[in-house]
């Protein structure tokens, strides 16, 4: 482990036990090889009575620990129904209300970027910032045509310290390899691979900008979502300026209904947008806290969500997205068996399982919650026993589904803050059911024949040339075929991995040998002997971690 990693991970200690959250250290085995430091801590010798609350605490000692802690911490606050209300009540300031860095930082850089004053720029640049978040914050400013915009500037020095957490995220992950049993159905490594290219994405603001933009095209004149402009001649790799929305944050309830808002038709667009963009468009908006999320009022009756920060945005594998679809609808009607064949077709459950015992498993889980109103049911619940019911079948994590269903979390926890009545599957069968009949459609099928024709005729066209080769290689002795296999791969370094233990091993024992002879015949110096028994062990204890 890298020195810096384990300093990092005594730093998170340090943190947790200054703000008395060291039970986490207690009854976290991750923290196992370093549990030894907790001990040695002269906060644990004298602890005191904790006066300050406990959420308080918790935010707190987020804040300190920097941005993919506090990222950590907004996706918890939106799930307000798995965690105690002063958890989630102080969990839920880290989504708009995370410490800024000074104005006047933010305007050099700003300067910095453009290579000119911001007096050049804009017409004014408001210092304050209008919010922070964990990796940029936002100015308010005026371009020199008059039209309000948002200045985003990623936060100075932030790139080290989320690869840094990235290093200490891995490190976590594979001692969760090395010393849970469970380890092999989470895939630790994979999901932290997959959250570090989300996260790392996230610090370039051009591509936040280019996702701005689709999402933009994808909803150009809807009734249900509208997207700011971005303008991209003012838009650097860390500065961005696009359009300023003037509506009201989707968790102010009281203002909403003060100014009249259909709050069950905001709460059913909100799922169409969801399944629209996941489905419809296979581009979806992955950071739908409330934070996030403004309504506008124009017409109350018919309010339209308005989003901004498209920092992390996801897509599906069109078979991932096949199978979701497909999950989805055989929930809704019931068709345990169906669910059960799919996860296995899907790889998600080994082939070797029984349909029918996995169908009794999800029924199980499922036919509790069958249409009953969001207040009463709760997907990260579901999510939950779906998974502890499914680890006896040896099923494992999709690393690549983790923002889809971080996502609907999100939304769905939003939803239940907005409205709590809301029929979660009456609004969404018919949009997926639409889905499903388009992709089959007739017209669908000659769409896609249409655009792979030109690649299969290319194909055909080289297929005679290829074949010839082929047959002329074979005659002459000089065909060869290539065998890629990853387990192949995996056994060839464990192989590796063996000898090398091997050889280290044997010259560790002459060594110890050797020692062990230099200090029974009391040779002088002795240290040649004590050097030779240390280095031995020590090379011994390496080759078996």
């Amino acid at each position: 482990m890298r020195l810096r990693v384990l300093s990092r991970l005594l730093q998170i200690q340090r943190v947790l036990v200054r703000h008395g959250l060291d039970e986490i250290i207690l009854a976290t085995h991750l923290f196992r090889p370093l549990r030894f430091a907790f001990y040695l801590s002269p906060a644990t010798w004298f602890r005191r009575s904790r006066t300050t609350p406990r959420a308080l605490r918790l935010r707190l000692a987020l804040e300190e620990l920097g941005p993919i802690f506090m990222k950590f911490g907004q996706t918890l606050s939106t799930r307000r129904d798995l965690l105690p209300r002063d958890i989630a009540d102080e969990l839920e300031k880290l989504q708009d209300r995370v410490p800024p860095f000074p104005g006047e930082r933010a305007k050099a850089i700003a300067e910095a970027a453009f290579e000119k004053p911001l007096s050049e720029v804009f017409a004014s640049f408001d210092e304050k910032p209008l919010a922070a978040a964990t990796i940029a914050q936002v100015h308010p400013a005026q371009l020199r045509s008059g039209k309000e915009v948002v200045v985003k500037i990623v936060r100075p020095g932030i790139r080290d310290q989320i690869e840094l957490d990235i290093e200490v995220m891995f490190a976590l992950a594979r001692l969760a390899n090395r010393y849970w049993s469970q380890a092999h159905r989470l895939r630790p490594v994979e999901l932290v691979r997959e959250y570090e290219k989300t996260i790392l994405d996230e610090l370039n603001l051009m591509r936040e900008a280019a996702n701005a933009q689709q999402l933009r095209r994808n909803f150009a004149d809807s009734r249900l979502l509208y997207v700011p402009e971005v303008y991209w001649d003012y838009c650097r790799k860390n500065v961005m300026v696009m359009e300023r929305v003037n509506g009201v944050l989707i968790n102010d309830i009281p203002e909403l209904e003060r100014r009249g808002a259909n709050i069950k038709r905001l709460a059913e667009n909100g799922v169409e947008i969801f399944f629209t963009q996941a489905f419809r468009h296979n581009f979806f908006h992955a950071d739908m806290h409330p934070g996030n999320i403004f309504v506008l009022l124009d017409d109350p009756q018919q309010p339209r969500y308005a989003a901004v920060d498209f920092g992390i945005v996801g897509t599906l594998d069109p078979r991932d997205q096949h199978y979701l679809a497909e999950n989805f609808l055989a929930f809704f009607d019931h068709d345990y068996r169906r669910i059960a064949q799919l996860h296995i077709d899907s790889g998600w459950i080994p082939a070797h399982v029984r349909v029918d015992e996995l169908e009794s498993a999800v029924r199980t889980v499922c036919e509790p919650i069958a249409n009953k109103p969001l207040r009463e049911i709760s997907f990260g619940q579901v999510l939950i026993s779906l998974f502890e019911a499914a680890q006896r079948f040896d099923a494992q994590m999709q690393p690549q589904l983790m923002l889809i269903q971080k996502t609907l979390l999100q939304i769905e926890g939003v939803g239940r803050q907005l409205y709590p009545d809301l029929d979660l599957w009456e609004t969404a069968q018919p949009l997926l059911r639409q889905w499903m009949q388009e992709r089959y459609s007739l017209k669908s099928m000659m769409k896609q024949t249409r655009a792979q024709l030109p690649g299969l005729i290319d194909s055909l066209r080289a297929a005679p040339q290829l074949l010839q080769q082929v047959v002329q290689r074979a005659s002459d002795g000089r065909l060869n075929v290539p065998v890629a296999s990853k387990e192949l791969e995996t056994l060839r370094q464990e192989i590796r991995e063996d000898g090398r233990r091997r050889d280290i091993t044997v010259i560790s024992a002459i060594a110890l040998l050797g020692g062990l002879f230099w200090l029974a015949l009391h040779r002088d110096p002795v240290w040649p002997g004590i050097a030779l028994v240390v280095g031995s062990l020590v090379s011994l204890w390496y080759s078996r971690r």
